[in-house]
C-alpha cells in the first residue's frame, strides 16, 4: 500500500471514530437534570436550580409544577440511556447489563411522581452524584 492510500485509510478510520464519538454524546437535548427540567419547564437552568436550593423540591416536581413531569421523565431517561451507552463503548458495561439497568430504570420511572430523592435513584442508578 502507497504511503498516500495509508495516510487518507488513517485520516477516514480518525474521522469516523471522531462522528461516532460526537453521535454518542450528542444523542439527548440535556446533559443533566436541571438542564431537562429547564428545558421541559421553559425556564433557564439558573432559575430552576436556585428554585431546588431555596425549596428543597426536586427537578421532577418543579416538572409536574409546570405539567411537565412525564417530559421531564422521558429526557431523564435518554440522559441515563446515552451514560449507560457510553459504558457499554468503554466496555464498563455489557449490553445486556446495560439493558438490564435500562429496563429496570423504566420500571421505576412509571411510578416516579417526582417527588424521591433527588439522588437520581427515582429513575435508577443514580449515575453522575452531585450533576446539578
Amino acid at each position: 500500500m502507497t504511503r498516500t492510500k495509508k495516510t487518507i485509510l488513517i485520516v477516514a478510520v480518525i474521522a469516523l471514530l471522531l462522528a461516532v464519538s460526537i453521535g454518542a454524546y450528542a444523542a439527548t437535548t440535556y446533559a443533566t437534570p436541571a438542564e431537562a427540567a429547564a428545558g421541559v419547564t421553559g425556564q433557564t437552568v439558573d432559575e430552576v436550580v436556585a428554585e431546588r436550593q431555596e425549596t428543597g423540591r426536586t427537578y421532577g416536581a418543579i416538572a409536574d409544577d409546570a405539567g411537565k413531569l412525564e417530559e421531564f421523565k422521558d429526557e431523564m431517561l435518554k440522559i441515563k440511556q446515552d451514560i449507560l451507552d457510553q459504558r457499554v463503548a468503554e466496555g464498563i458495561l455489557t449490553q445486556e447489563q446495560a439493558d438490564g439497568i435500562m429496563a429496570a430504570m423504566e420500571e421505576r420511572a412509571e411510578n416516579c411522581d417526582g417527588t424521591g430523592p433527588a439522588d437520581g435513584t427515582c429513575l435508577g442508578g443514580g449515575f453522575g452524584f452531585g450533576r446539578s
